[in-house]
């Protein structure tokens, strides 16, 4: 078995004080044109290699006691970042950790770990769909209680278009999948991702996938072209033309008009996002959408996070 490579941190902004336990490296759904795991290798860890962490977070946490061999990282985010409540696991899409094992670890997070409020991870449609109804709920009972999941677009064509790899359909059963199982989704939509030519479609679709799941979060990222992706060879090309930060806006605003919640919390405060509204939606909709209005109305450029703090 080829060593397991320990994955960078990439987390969603809100999981900025968990620990970052990984399960896997890369993603198995690496085909998003987008992104940049694209064509990347999906590696399982050994199960007693995330015992072992986990026995060694435990220990730190009880006598201050390092292990040998144990990265320093494990320490560092102990330290400085962990807030002692909650865990991440990564990488990509940690769900995609077969069933058994993935109840294993849970439950021994939980014997080592009692005081753990919260387990998160990103997780793909695929993934839920291949879980049963059954195994979902087992996994809730276990405190893993939020999934963070990319719709995208809800446009099927679009979604043909990035590789994604599932219609709208499917990602809508998935959210509802997890829903039904009490575990709480955090959806991510992505504006500009129909470029120019398909922008109304695209916000017309979103909208209403996201309001079929109503999860009980939702964020908006805008496209932002990585290179060495085939998105990025296409706009090189001049095959896909990125919209302009302004229209980025107007997206946005259509998206939080058009989309139906019964207790959502909604924002764009990701860091590729040129402009930061977050809210209850609908407590809260004719704000956010009177102050995204405003921007628009003003087009004024200064307004906007400039370019250079952009990043995914």
């Amino acid at each position: 078995m080829a060593q397991f490579i320990r994955p960078e941190i990439i987390r969603p902004p809100s999981e900025s004080a968990s620990y970052f336990l990984p399960l896997t490296s890369g993603c198995s759904n690496n085909t998003c044109t987008f992104c940049n795991y694209y064509g990347c290798k999906l590696q399982m860890r050994d199960v007693d290699e995330v015992k072992a962490e986990i026995d060694a977070v435990a220990l730190y946490v009880k006598d201050r006691a390092v292990l040998p061999g144990i990265p320093n990282i494990i320490y560092h985010v102990i330290d400085h970042w962990w807030d002692g409540k909650k865990i991440f696991l990564q990488d990509g899409d940690a769900l995609v950790y077969p069933f058994e094992r993935l109840k294993y670890v849970l439950e021994y997070i939980r014997s080592k770990l009692p005081f753990i409020e919260q387990v998160a991870t990103y997780g793909t449609a695929q993934d839920v769909l291949r879980k049963s109804a059954d195994e979902l709920k087992k996994l809730k009972k276990l405190r893993l209680s939020l999934v963070y999941m990319g719709v995208e677009s809800g446009d099927d064509e679009i979604l043909q278009q990035i590789g994604k790899g599932v219609t709208s359909n499917q990602i809508i059963e998935a959210g509802k999948k997890t829903k039904a199982a009490g575990i709480r989704q955090s959806l991510t939509v992505i504006l500009g991702l129909g470029g120019n030519k398909d922008r109304a479609k695209h916000v017309e679709a979103t909208a209403r996938v996201l309001s079929e799941i109503d999860p009980e979060f939702a964020a908006a990222l805008t496209m932002t072209i990585t290179p060495g992706t085939p998105l990025y060879n296409d706009w090189q090309d001049g095959k896909f033309e990125l919209i302009s930060p302004m229209d980025s806006l107007v997206e946005l605003k259509a998206i939080v008009e058009q989309s139906n919640f019964s207790d959502c919390f909604f924002s764009s405060m990701h860091a590729s996002n040129y402009f930061s509204i977050r809210g209850k939606l609908p407590q809260e909709k004719e704000r956010m959408i009177k102050e995204l209005a405003s921007i628009i109305e003003k087009q004024d450029p200064s307004l906007l996070r400039p370019e250079y703090l952009r990043g995914l």
